[in-house]
């Protein structure tokens, strides 16, 4: 839920995005610069051009469409109006949005986060606050303590809008919070985290909302889940608790409404939540995980080299947790990498460019293996 585990604002908690085998036709093709292309750190031998895409603000969670033309993302933009996260729609390829602004989808107001194309690209789907209160919800003072802590609103539930912002369905209706849903690519299903009964956990559900499942059921935070290209497995990230000491701290948080993020790995388990597995064992943040188009590996964001914290990097790993290869480089905050639809584009938020301010913006990376 949060754009950066030290210092940026808070946003929502990660999710994920559908892939298919589209291919984005050629009349849609980036328009590199070698403005753009001076962005990429010489160590960066994956980004083949580089391309940023908003310019202001902070941008993050930017999900494809399934037909790989669009995507959809959220922004605290205040040139926007925005004074906390709102979803947005644009075409990374034509739309530009240094002199235009991205259609708003969250028109009823509240905080909103994990904005997700359904199969058909009209409809998309984000949790939001506004039932509860359509102003945004004030974000946890700092600690006396110093531990850095993310919110979990008790009033985020999960909408389906069309892309006016025309709400038209409300997916959850049990007390507590309901977020970070995702769709599996084959269409059939959600899966997404709640507190439903006491902890953060997965939960998969229909398309409709119905049939409802718990995935998850080991004591910790688990959420940003997404389904494999086949939709037959999940991959998320999770903390894990080790000492009595660590239990009591993470149900203490919980009531007050709040997880402690700075300790992560990544989990991978069938759609079912069967054999789950751990494949990440690094230490820190290991967190907003996106599945490779090989389903071989998965890339991710992590702090595990950082002394201080900080930055955040994009890594690479198998998903028997061997082959680990980092992937962006820099003193800067790297991470929400998404690949398109057919593999060819990664898009993910960075702080590099931003003139030494705190703004996280989004940028599109050609892809190479």
């Amino acid at each position: 839920m949060i754009r950066s585990l030290l210092f940026l604002p808070l946003v929502a908690l990660t999710c994920a995005a559908p892939r298919q085998a589209i291919v984005v036709p050629d009349t849609q093709a980036t328009a590199w610069s070698a403005a753009g292309d001076s962005l990429i750190h010489p160590q960066e031998k994956h980004f083949k051009h580089l391309k940023q895409l908003t310019f202001g603000g902070d941008n993050a969670e930017a999900y494809w469409s399934f037909s790989g033309s669009k995507l959809i993302f959220q922004s605290t933009n205040p040139k926007w109006g925005e004074s906390c996260d709102q979803i947005h729609v644009f075409d990374p390829f034509k739309d530009d949005l240094r002199t235009s602004k991205p259609t708003l989808i969250s028109v009823e107001g509240g905080r909103t986060t994990c904005s997700y194309f359904l199969p058909g690209d009209s409809l998309v789907l984000f949790a939001s606050t506004h039932e509860h209160n359509a102003t945004c919800p004030a974000t946890p003072e700092r600690r006396a303590d110093g531990k850095y802590v993310w919110p979990i609103y008790p009033s985020f539930d999960i909408y389906v809008s069309d892309l006016t912002g025309k709400i038209r369905k409300r997916l959850t209706t049990t007390e507590g919070y309901d977020a970070e849903a995702t769709v599996s690519p084959k269409g059939d299903r959600i899966v997404f985290t709640s507190m439903r009964d006491g902890d953060m956990d997965l939960y998969t559900m229909k398309i409709n909302g119905s049939d409802v499942r718990r995935v998850t059921n080991t004591l910790g935070y688990d959420g940003g889940a997404f389904f494999s290209p086949d939709g037959t497995k999940l991959l998320w990230r999770a903390s894990r608790l080790k000492t009595p000491e660590e239990e009591v701290e993470y149900k203490a948080l919980l009531k007050e409404g709040l997880v402690m993020p700075t300790n992560m790995e990544l989990f991978v388990a069938n759609a079912d939540g069967s054999d789950a597995r751990r494949i990440t064992d690094l230490g820190k943040a290991n967190w907003a995980p996106f599945w490779h188009p090989s389903s071989k590996k998965v890339i991710f964001a992590t702090n595990h080299k950082s002394e201080r914290g900080f930055p955040f990097t994009l890594f690479m790993v198998n998903i028997d947790g061997t082959g680990l290869e980092q992937v962006s480089y820099g003193d800067t905050f790297d991470a929400f990498p998404v690949f398109s639809p057919d593999g060819r584009h990664l898009v993910f938020s960075s702080n590099r460019n931003n003139g030494g301010t705190r703004e996280t913006n989004l940028f599109l990376a050609e892809w190479v293996d």
